[in-house]
Parts: structure tokens; C-alpha cells; sequence
């Protein structure tokens, strides 16, 4: 998958480096998971998700901290992610 991103990563971030993902989705139980397993396909490690629910419970925020090695795989993530069908955000 190549990555139609522009972002400056390259310029702000010395790699490898750690990364926070934080990705807003629908209440679900399934979502840590479905975070998980996109991150483990592009960035294998062991990775312990911090979730947060919504002030009315319809959404959680998944934070997670990723090692991250270049720009692109930082783009691959943002997309990848975002691919999810319960995420609405990938911040």
C-alpha cells in the first residue's frame, strides 16, 4: 500500500522513534483489538492500548505508542488505521 500523504514526519522526527496513535471509533468491544492487529501487520510489537470512553459512552479513544521507523510507515499507519470500519478519527 503506498501512501498518498504530504506530511513533514521526516523533518520533525529523528527514526526510529516512539509514536502515539490515538483513534476515535464506536463504542466497541472489538476496537483495542482491531487497533492491534492493523498496528501488528505494519509494526510488529507488543502494544497495551489505553482506552477511554466518550463523556455519553457512544465513542472510545484508543491511545496507543508505537515504535515507528520512517515517515512512510508512519503514513501506512495513519491510512491503515483509518481503514478500520469502526473509526471515525486517527489522530
Amino acid at each position: 500500500m503506498t501512501s498518498k500523504l504530504n506530511t513533514k514526519f521526516d523533518e520533525l522526527l529523528e527514526f526510529p522513534c516512539e509514536f502515539p496513535f490515538k483513534v476515535l471509533g464506536l463504542a466497541d468491544e472489538q476496537l483495542p483489538d482491531m487497533v492491534v492487529a492493523v498496528l501488528q501487520e505494519h509494526a510488529p510489537g507488543d502494544y497495551v492500548p489505553t482506552v477511554r470512553p466518550s463523556s455519553k459512552g457512544t465513542y472510545h479513544a484508543v491511545s496507543v505508542l508505537v515504535t515507528v521507523h520512517s515517515k512512510e510507515q508512519i503514513e501506512t499507519l495513519y491510512t491503515a488505521l483509518g481503514e478500520i470500519e469502526l473509526v471515525k478519527y486517527v489522530l
